[in-house]
């Protein structure tokens, strides 16, 4: 009974910790949307008209998106005549559930695709300052601590300081990196990688690539260049092309989101600088509107605060006291 009581306890705790750490990363997101809101339910003790059209602006204002925010909108009209609703504060558990809806969309794996036997390639593709380089050695971290054997491939030769900024990393959390010098062919690089990865029998590469604006065509041939020559070299490769963002972009977010989904076959994104902003409805747009799941989120400057992203979390810090625990949980 001990032993039960312990592990129960152990996963308690642990379940604790990541609900803290979303809603210490959501802070500046959580305060500017839980006072809208709040305010809004206090001077709005009906669902009127008024009603509908401030909370519009409100969730605009998050950065959810206007086109998930009408249909939002629509879907909570639709509840509210359904249920025959007339109390502005019936709506907040019925809001929450929308939200974890949205963010859980359907079909698409949010857990990170792991080859079943073998190695697993993730790539990671992105504009230049979003924070691809940190992520690679936080993820490194993560995967290492999850006791798996982790290699990472230098493969952004372009940028000055890119190769020492990922050695750094791998120093850090104690990964190896594959490189060559700068200027070279990423693709070669990433070649030398993947031979190293299959020798040395470890779990995960990971494939750093020069920031690309989504326009540059000669940028986006030389990914399709890596893509080939992963694919050659382990059949079924990449396992996850991972797109980074910076959250504290907005809407700019949601539009590399689209170019890069279109050209480069993303298959989930990480948002990173969550903890940075107070549009965090942001995920919730990317994910309703491109269908791409979000894999992980930055949620600050340590070595573990990479954490993976968790719909029922992420809008529970949203709402912070506005909607209880209980409200997220049946929404989930």
């Amino acid at each position: 009974m001990n032993f039960f009581k312990k592990l129960r306890e152990s996963i308690s705790s642990k379940a604790e910790a990541v609900t803290n750490k979303f809603k210490e990363g959501l802070q500046k997101t959580t305060s500017a949307f839980a006072e809208k809101m709040d305010d809004l339910l206090r001077r709005h003790k009906k669902i009127d008209e008024a009603f509908y059209e401030e909370l519009e602006e409100v969730l605009i204002s998050a950065d959810v998106g206007v086109s998930t925010v009408m249909e939002l909108i629509d879907d909570l009209r639709a509840e509210v005549k359904k249920q025959k609703l007339e109390d502005a504060g019936q709506l907040k558990p019925i809001l929450s559930e929308k939200l974890v809806a949205l963010l859980k969309g359907e079909g698409a794996q949010t857990d990170l695709r792991m080859s079943p036997d073998g190695l697993t390639v993730i790539l990671f593709v992105g504009v230049n300052g979003v924070g691809k380089t940190t992520t690679i050695g936080k993820l490194a971290h993560r995967l290492k601590s999850e006791g798996k054997s982790v290699l990472m491939a230098a493969g952004d030769t372009f940028r000055a300081g890119a190769i020492e900024q990922l050695e750094v990393w791998g120093q850090r959390v104690g990964v190896d990196v594959i490189k060559q010098q700068a200027g070279s062919d990423p693709a070669a690089v990433i070649y030398d990688a993947v031979q190293a990865a299959k020798q040395r029998k470890v779990d995960v590469l990971l494939c750093d690539t020069a920031g690309r604006l989504q326009n540059k065509t000669n940028l986006m041939e030389e990914l399709n260049k890596i893509y080939r020559v992963i694919g050659r070299e382990v059949p079924g490769a990449p396992h996850e092309v991972l797109l980074v963002v910076d959250a504290t972009t907005g809407q700019n977010a949601l539009s590399q989101a689209k170019l890069f989904g279109e050209k480069t076959g993303v298959t989930g994104l990480v948002l990173s600088k969550l903890d940075g902003t107070a549009k965090g409805g942001i995920a919730i747009a990317i994910r309703h509107e491109l269908n791409i799941p979000v894999k992980f989120v930055g949620l600050g400057e340590k070595v573990d605060d990479l954490q993976p992203f968790d719909a029922e979390q992420f809008v529970h810090a949203l709402f912070a006291g506005l909607v209880t625990e209980e409200d997220v949980q049946d929404a989930g």
